[in-house]
């Protein structure tokens, strides 16, 4: 199986999270939030981190944006359960950026959806220009202002090269089979294991 995500994955994850908003489908929402925190705990706690660093509406749109790139992977993905990313991959995967960012002139310069390396672009081209697309469109109607884009794009970046890097081999995350710890079961009155600050029944934990 090819590690380059094709246009056509990157479309139908659109399309389903754009469905799934349309039909206010809380349910659906909350199921796949819980499986990301299943499945993918160290990616959900590196986006939400952002929340206690630049406040909600920037901690819920790096989740977002997170939650999307995890998707776009997770359809390509046949071999079972997507590599489980750690904090070692997103701290590799943020050096790699930043690395491959290092020379490019007048990039601050640049509207932030064009703050990419090509190098990096190459691996991902459907789902960089998905993002692109995405981030500036957002920034456009105001659903995000360009600060919250200079923080959150860069992050989903990292996101990308992350679960690439697993794909292909360069940096594994923790295969299906692995053994790990399991997280202990959530109570409803328990703060939700998202960061938010609300309880569980009152978040992740709505609609069961």
């Amino acid at each position: 199986m090819s590690n380059l995500v094709p246009e056509s994955d990157v479309q139908s994850t659109i399309d389903a999270f754009t469905k799934l908003d349309a039909a206010g489908d809380k349910r659906a929402i909350n199921k796949m939030a819980r499986r990301l925190g299943k499945e993918q705990p160290a990616l959900l706690a590196f986006a939400a981190k952002h929340r206690d660093d630049h406040g909600e509406k920037v901690g819920e749109a790096a989740v977002f944006y997170g939650t999307l790139v995890w998707a776009m992977f997770d359809r390509h993905w046949t071999a079972g359960t997507l590599p489980r990313l750690t904090e070692d991959n997103l701290e590799q995967a943020t050096e790699e950026r930043n690395n491959a960012l290092e020379g490019i002139e007048g990039l601050d310069d640049k509207p932030v959806h064009e703050r990419v390396a090509p190098a990096l672009v190459e691996r991902q081209p459907a789902i960089y220009a998905k993002l692109q697309e995405l981030i500036a469109e957002d920034v456009k109607e105001e659903a995000i202002t360009v600060e919250c884009a200079e923080v959150i794009f860069p992050s989903t970046q990292v996101v990308v090269e992350a679960f690439d890097a697993a794909f292909d081999g360069r940096r594994r995350g923790e295969r299906q089979g692995t053994i790990v710890r399991e997280q202990p079961k959530v109570g409803r009155n328990e703060p939700c294991p998202c960061g938010s600050g609300k309880k569980y029944k009152k978040c992740h934990g709505a609609g069961e």
